[in-house]
């Protein structure tokens, strides 16, 4: 029977994915202390089993020896059944606990739903709109869904990988009119190796499930296309082997009609590749396009657009392992970021040197042979050390008046000042206009430049009016339709509410602050602004989970703030968890000088968002898509994430548990899982190279953001 002349329903496989891992067994179950006894025959063991035995004579005191022996051996059987009894069931209560009220919502499948079940957009029906239409009473309300058709014999995609371009044209007219030439970037310094596109299935598997959280639509992404494993990393060298210059880590993955790409794609030998080199030079090529001093020979041309250039920081450490995967991610990165756009992003590594006693600002030799020790040799010449002790001398003691330092750390340890060497380093490179913190924990299955370039769009598009209040709720299309009625219920609410809206720098008491800046105070009153202040505004932040008020929760670090005066109220503050963002110029300045002229410092996740808060500068949550593998009903889902009754419920701080199954957040465990799943790996026995051969093949995504991913495996 082939897989599509089924009931849709049989398209959700149940997974028995969890999230913690329940007490099982004590290891000492498996003891013979505590197992079942190995009996064995004493003939067999006996040395005089094969000579003649003869029973000996009973006499009165040698039955009551053995009748005591009896019952004392009985007894101490007794005991031990009846301890073993109680410890069983000790370890059957731990082992129990109360299910959280989200799991026993019913779980989504359609994730794993694979190529071979790929239809059109017009055709996609999202699994929750075809559940809520199979339990509707309504006959007029049910959905058939449209299958490929396909044959058992026939395991090919329905729809061939075509490449994925997000780029201008930089050929048009409409392009040049506007703009510098585009200098084409190479991967080799003779300029004969060009760089590879990647792959997307132009449809989407038949009843994947949608996002609850944001919208393709909204930012400008591509929603109608997915990835596979094979057209998004097959050109980084995931499917062809080491001696070809790849990573052959394809061998055991279900892989029909995988192999299409390469019609149009040359494989390319990656251990010959300097990214540093190639992306150093692309920059050389293109440099006209950024320097804003540059003017044009003919006063008689206008003066063509200038770009703002990135620097894409990804955050690592000494002692970092760098898997397959992990250098093929990087690899995208570098390509679509950098070099396919013609130099407006350059990536780099900020490399954590844990140990203090290593002199990195000493040496030379000493520097580059930490690179070389924990950094793969594809990467070199594309890092910056730091170390703590260098962020002491940068930033010296003291750091006067904490409220309360919940982490019991240093100031300078990374864990409550990571924004340090990210200060320093905007000091050190300070040629960029924008700074993307990325995690090296992050992954992303869509194309980084499209995502990349359209967040920032969104935002420089966003108006201040509402700003901060739409920051600090999650994005629900399907309930709260499209983002002008999102934007007016926000209003409606912060109007309806006790709270005053925010227009421009808040004020607050304080005893030292440094000046605002004349252009970030309000043009006009809050009513008289139609939503028209900020449009087209770069923004100072951009985060990809809420803007918070951590005061109105029980998040644990709310009170890590430093240098205030301890005898007036805490400054207020905002916090966004994951310090995962893309920060300006101009607000890094400011927190390179709020640090060391006024000693303020906060918790990492509320540093940036709060001196963002306090000077009126430009923050938005950029509205991704967010999964979850429940069918949460969508006004619980509101209530649950954006108004909860109280403050102990907060999804940032006790209520945390709210987000282990979503796709984003410090703590989802079905991020990583999905993930897993995606790179064909079997996870909680489920998933794996044959489960895909014998259903709908392997998965393919959206483009979406992960975190946290903390280890990576696929076929095996």
């Amino acid at each position: 029977m082939s897989p599509f002349d089924i009931n849709p329903r049989k398209l959700f496989v149940r997974t028995r994915f969890g999230y913690e891992k329940l007490p099982g067994a004590d290891s000492q179950s498996s003891s013979p202390l505590f197992g079942t006894p190995l009996i064995k025959s004493w003939k067999n063991r006996s040395p005089w089993a094969n000579q003649q035995w003869r029973r000996p004579r009973l006499s009165l005191p040698r039955i009551i020896m053995l009748m005591i022996t009896t019952l004392l051996l009985a007894s101490m059987l007794g005991t031990g059944m009846y301890r073993r009894h109680r410890w069983n069931e000790e370890q059957r209560k731990k082992g129990e606990r109360k299910l959280y009220h989200w799991e026993h919502f019913p779980r989504l499948d359609g994730y794993y739903n694979g190529i071979r079940s790929i239809v059109p957009f017009s055709d996609w029906v999202p699994e929750q709109k075809f559940i809520k239409n199979a339990l509707s009473g309504n006959p007029e309300d049910k959905l058939e869904p449209k299958y490929p058709v396909l044959s058992k014999e026939h395991k090919e995609p329905p729809l061939d990988p075509v490449p994925f371009n997000p780029y201008p044209d930089y050929s048009t007219y409409e392009y040049l009119n506007k703009h510098d030439k585009v200098e084409t970037c190479y991967l080799d310094k003779d300029d004969k190796v060009d760089l590879p596109d990647i792959y997307a299935y132009p449809g989407i598997p038949q009843n994947m499930s949608e996002p609850f959280f944001g919208s393709y639509e909204e930012l400008g992404l591509n929603e109608k296309v997915c990835f596979d494993r094979f057209g998004r990393f097959g050109p980084y060298g995931y499917s062809y082997p080491r001696e070809e210059g790849g990573l052959g880590m394809s061998g055991k993955s279900e892989s029909w009609g995988a192999d299409k790409i390469w019609s149009w794609e040359k494989k390319i030998d990656y251990s010959k590749v300097s990214w540093a080199d190639a992306q150093r030079k692309c920059y050389e090529k293109n440099k006209v396009r950024f320097d804003k001093n540059m003017t044009e020979a003919n006063k008689d041309v206008p003066a063509k657009k200038k770009l703002p250039r990135h620097a894409y920081i990804l955050r690592t450490w000494t002692g970092y392992k760098y898997s397959d995967y992990q250098i093929l991610t990087i690899r995208a990165m570098i390509n679509e970021l950098a070099l396919k756009s013609g130099g407006e992003y350059d990536v780099h590594f900020l490399l954590h040197v844990k140990d203090d006693s290593i002199p990195i600002w000493a040496s030379e030799e000493i520097y580059n042979k930490t690179i070389e020790d924990n950094l793969p040799k594809e990467f070199w010449g594309m890092a910056t050390l730091w170390s703590e002790q260098q962020m002491k001398s940068y930033y010296p003691e003291p750091f006067p008046n904490n409220v309360y330092n919940h982490a019991k750390a240093p100031v300078h340890s990374v864990y409550r000042s990571a924004h340090f060497s990210l200060q320093w380093f905007a000091q050190r490179w300070p040629e960029y206009d924008f700074y993307w913190n990325w995690e090296m924990d992050l992954r992303f299955s869509g194309h980084y430049y499209e995502f990349n370039t359209k967040v920032g769009e969104w935002a420089k598009n966003q108006p201040r009016k509402g700003m901060w209040e739409r920051a600090s709720r999650y994005y629900i299309p399907e309930l709260h339709g499209s983002w002008k009625n999102f934007t007016e219920l926000v209003e409606e609410e912060t109007f309806n509410s006790d709270e005053k809206p925010v227009w421009g720098p808040p004020k607050f008491e304080n005893t030292g602050m440094l000046p605002t800046l004349d252009e970030v105070k309000p043009p006009r009153s809050y009513l008289q602004d139609n939503y028209e202040w900020g449009v087209g505004e770069d923004a100072d932040l951009i985060t990809f989970n809420p803007i918070f008020d951590p005061a109105k929760t029980n998040w644990v670090f709310r009170d890590d703030v430093t240098g205030y005066d301890l005898e007036l109220p805490e400054p207020p503050r905002r916090c966004a968890i994951i310090t995962v963002s893309r920060l300006s110029k101009r607000l890094l300045d400011i927190m390179h000088r709020e640090t060391y002229l006024m000693k303020h410092h906060m918790f990492p996740e509320m540093w940036p968002p709060s001196v963002a808060f306090h000077h009126g500068l430009k923050a938005v949550y950029a509205p991704h898509a967010v999964y979850f593998d429940h069918n949460w009903p969508l006004e619980t889902l509101d209530g649950t994430f954006n108004r909860p009754p109280k403050p102990t419920d907060s999804v940032f701080g006790w209520g945390e548990h709210n987000q282990l199954g979503s796709s984003f957040y410090y703590n989802a465990a079905f991020s990583s899982a999905w993930w897993r799943r995606w790179l064909g790996s079997v996870e909680n026995e489920e998933g794996g190279t044959a489960a895909e051969e014998a259903g709908t093949g392997r998965l393919c995504m959206r483009p979406t953001l992960f975190h946290p991913v903390k280890f990576e495996r696929g076929a095996e």
